[in-house]
């Protein structure tokens, strides 16, 4: 497959803030990430894993190993540019990448920026409105719009500008259940529709499911790699390195226990009835 993002041996250091010693906060990484790819990379905090997001986006540079976006060497600063188009990032904190006091006029910011012509900025600010759902709300100033609508038009200033790559920095971390549903929902719907590579950064393991395949993160390494049933099978390694399990898969296993025989690929609520509605038709 063609590989977008490519992570080669990463380390990343910082000094501690004492002054003594070197802190690896990335510790050899190795992860190639698929175009058209939807992939999770879940851990605690301090794990690494926005660490490794801001590497990709060339915010931050190896301290040894490399990273290649779209073939380009983020240590290259002449491609700086490149990989940034490329692999355009939203943060946790919508308020930091909203500058405008107008929806619209915030949206068109980037491609402004890029020296777009002004009627494909036109093109690109509906395009990407709509594509987030908050096409109403064009004129809306950002800081009357709840939490999850400004994310919203985060993104939507992000897609305005074309990238391969949508990198989200824990972008659900500072919103409500419903914000984050209503977050992970339009990336889900993004990538299927328009076939956008999408990295997530989360520490929400239900957040994860929606991805093709989860990288989880600990100790500043890659724990495993691989699709979400995959990852969910391997509960107990989850548990013992503190992460969650989704709860349909610890209800499933309970009941498993005690002879409910549901099967062992229950991830979602969706799974579970499901599973139930057959078991019920066996007996």
């Amino acid at each position: 497959m063609d590989s977008i993002i490519n992570i080669d041996n990463l380390i990343f250091q910082y000094a501690h803030e004492d002054g003594g010693e070197l802190v690896n906060a990335i510790d050899g990484v190795t992860l190639e990430i698929e175009r058209g790819s939807f992939t999770a990379i879940i851990g605690r905090n301090g794990s690494g894993k926005s660490t490794l997001a801001k590497n990709i986006n060339a915010l931050l540079l190896p301290t040894a190993g490399a990273v290649y976006v779209n073939g380009f060497d983020t240590r290259e600063e002449a491609h700086l540019w490149d990989i940034r188009q490329t692999a355009g990032m939203v943060f946790q904190n919508p308020d930091n990448q909203i500058v405008s006091t107008i929806v619209e006029d915030d949206v068109a910011f980037g491609p402004e920026n890029l020296g777009i012509d002004p009627i494909k900025i036109r093109e690109r600010v509906d395009d990407s409105l709509k594509a987030v759902n908050m096409g109403e709300f064009r004129k809306k100033a950002p800081h009357m719009l709840s939490g999850g609508q400004k994310q919203r038009i985060a993104i939507a200033g992000m897609l305005a500008m074309e990238p391969e790559v949508l990198v989200l920095d824990e972008a659900t971390a500072m919103l409500d259940p419903r914000g984050r549903r209503e977050i992970i929902d339009t990336v889900s719907r993004l990538h299927r529709e328009k076939s956008i590579t999408v990295v997530m950064i989360t520490q929400y393991m239900e957040e994860a499911l929606a991805a093709d395949r989860i990288a989880v993160m600990s100790g500043a390494k890659i724990l495993m790699v691989g699709t979400p049933h995959e990852v969910i099978a391997r509960g107990e390694t989850l548990r013992a390195h503190r992460l969650d399990v989704p709860v349909m898969k610890e209800l499933a296993d309970e009941l498993n226990l005690n002879g409910a025989n549901l099967g062992e690929d229950i991830l979602t609520v969706e799974d579970m009835a499901n599973a139930l509605c057959r078991s019920l038709l066996k007996s």
